[in-house]
């Protein structure tokens, strides 16, 4: 079988991974340089603004191109500029000279001092600095000046101290192998070999003899691994001397055997003489049994009868039952039935306020009216009166319109939503705007509270469905809420976010920040008649109802999560399009 040396297994990953993280190193500290020289020609090139833009720009001024292209040689002589363009104020060269960039990249928008061209693909980069002539005060712009330098002047910069790079590198990762290869062969390669040569020489005969004797360090991991190899043939040399004295035993115990072989022999003849006497026992025992088999009929019978009584209590249970779930609807009704009735008296109430106003607005305007005839029969209308009447019945008008509206829209969003209530008719229905009546339909019972429900759900959603489904499952979710969720919580917050999760479903999740319920409270919350408020008239219905419509009329899933002092949340998944199933 083929071996792997695990000394130099462990040496090459060492070894790569230093290698690696040397190179990497490496190539950072060389794009370090690289970047660091290009910044400091960069800062050169706009030093030289300075050293030759005035006499440059004299020059361009003066209309003195030869001294412009004695100016612009001299600049070219600089090492690190390999090309230069000089153009006049509209853009015209005037001499262009080395390496150039392509003359569509040198269209500067210029700063205060000038531009920047970045490196490109040929790895030229360079400045753009105007050239501004000053006359009796005025700046005017002559011309400008591109220096260009390039990629390869960089390189002849960092030249040496990337040669010093490299070497350094090459010279620390040679010394760290040879280090490495020493280390390893010394305190691992040479001991491991020592260790398998000794186990090789491994004799069951001599098993003292065959135990490692090398001289390790204390705490080392080979010491370890040899004291567990001399251990173990310790154990084996006392295993084998327990061999031997087990080997005797059963010598022994051969013997004994035999003379007990001898003993059941005569212990068998004396058995079977028993045996014939068992034999007219059984006999009558079997008598016996006939006599139990017919008790066992009588019993049979006995229990048969009780079966036909335990059938008619079975029926008798069920009629129960059924009478029982009777009941359960008509509470379910009931309760249905009493939340409409809450919602009818909130609503006259809140619709009698508008109505009231018309009534008064209407009446003052009638006032105006007969006062203003009685001035016209009596021909002491004025102007100003006839000013002041088209003031008040404009106002008066202003009052009954929006006070009317506020009633109408009061009564638009309750007609639907207590029509919906007490009918299972299937029907279709924009969604957001069906919750946002039937938050409108609750704004009686939660105007006197401080509390904001805040309603997230896209404006596409059709559902096919009972909508008096809908309507009573947010009706008892935002209720248990104000009533239980923010007792003694002066402002709290109800979030119902709705997403379509697929063409065929959509997901609700419903949340409020109340006070939140105990996992014991949380465990009965579908329960039927478990109420935390049963002494304020609380029934228990409402999270049950809302249960059984979720997942029975809808045909839906409804679960609940909460934490005491961290609210109450709902998540509802319920289809599209569903189809009524009576609770």
């Amino acid at each position: 079988m083929k071996t792997t040396s695990l000394s130099r297994k462990l040496l090459s990953q060492v070894l790569s991974v230093y290698f690696v993280l040397t190179v990497m190193v490496t190539l950072i500290q060389i794009a370090a340089e690289y970047v660091n020289a290009k910044e400091h020609i960069a800062g050169e090139l706009k030093t030289l603004q300075k050293t030759f833009s005035g006499s440059l720009t004299r020059a361009i001024w003066e209309l003195n191109t030869q001294q412009a292209v004695t100016i612009a040689e001299g600049l070219l002589a600089i090492p690190m500029i390999e090309g230069l363009v000089v153009r006049d104020e509209n853009g015209q060269i005037i001499t262009e000279m080395g390496r150039q960039i392509e003359s569509g990249d040198i269209d500067i928008q210029y700063g205060t001092e000038g531009a920047t061209l970045e490196e490109n693909q040929s790895g030229l980069f360079g400045y753009t600095f105007p050239l501004i002539f000053e006359f009796s005060g005025r700046a005017t712009q002559v011309g400008d000046v591109t220096l260009i330098s390039s990629r390869d002047v960089i390189i002849s910069r960092i030249e040496v101290g990337l040669y010093f790079l490299v070497g350094n590198a090459f010279l620390k990762t040679t010394v760290l192998i040879l280090l490495f290869l020493g280390s390893f062969k010394r305190l691992l390669s040479e001991p491991l070999t020592d260790v398998t040569e000794q186990i090789d020489a491994f004799d069951m005969e001599r098993l003292q003899q065959s135990k490692i004797d090398y001289p390790f360090e204390e705490g080392n991991e080979l010491k370890v691994l040899t004291d567990a190899y001399n251990k173990l043939i310790d154990e084996l040399d006392v295993y084998n001397q327990k061999l031997e004295t087990a080997q005797r035993d059963l010598i022994e115990a051969n013997n004994k055997l035999d003379e007990h072989n001898l003993m059941l022999e005569q212990e068998v003849a004396k058995k079977t003489s028993t045996l014939s006497h068992a034999m007219l026992d059984l006999e009558s025992q079997k008598q016996e049994l006939e006599r139990g088999r017919n008790e066992l009929r009588d019993e049979i019978d006995i229990r048969r009868r009780a079966e036909d009584q335990l059938m008619s209590k079975h029926k008798e249970l069920e009629r129960s039952l059924r009478e029982l779930k009777q009941a359960q609807s008509q509470l379910v009704e009931s309760e249905k039935m009493a939340s409409l009735g809450g919602l009818v008296a909130g609503i006259a109430h809140d619709v009698n306020t508008p109505v009231g106003v018309s009534v008064t607005a209407s009446s003052f305007l009638n006032d105006q009216l007969e006062s203003l005839k009685t001035k016209f029969e009596d021909k002491t209308l004025t102007p100003k009166h006839m000013e002041k009447f088209i003031a008040d019945a404009g106002e008066s008008l202003g009052l009954v319109s929006s006070n009317l509206k506020r009633a109408s829209d009061l009564m638009n969003s309750f007609k639907q939503v207590a029509v919906d209530q007490t009918s299972d008719a299937i029907r279709t229905i924009e969604l957001k705007s069906y919750i946002q009546d039937v938050i409108k339909s609750l704004q009686p019972r939660l105007k006197k509270t401080s509390h904001d429900i805040n309603l997230t759900c896209p404006a596409d959603i059709n559902m096919r469905c009972p909508a008096g489904a809908i309507s009573q499952i947010f009706t008892n979710l935002i209720m248990n809420s104000v009533i239980h969720g923010f007792e003694e919580i002066d402002k709290g917050q109800i979030d119902i976010t709705v997403n379509q999760v697929d063409e065929e479903h959509i997901s609700i999740l419903y949340k409020d920040n109340g006070k939140g319920v105990s996992a014991d409270v949380l465990s009965q919350l579908f329960d039927p008649f478990f109420t935390t408020k049963r002494e304020n008239g609380g029934s228990g219905l409402g999270t049950h109802i809302t249960y059984n419509l979720v997942r029975q009329t809808l045909g839906g899933e409804i679960n609940a999560e909460s934490e005491l002092g961290k609210g109450l949340s709902f998540v509802i998944d319920i289809p599209i399009n569903t189809q009524v199933n009576p609770i």
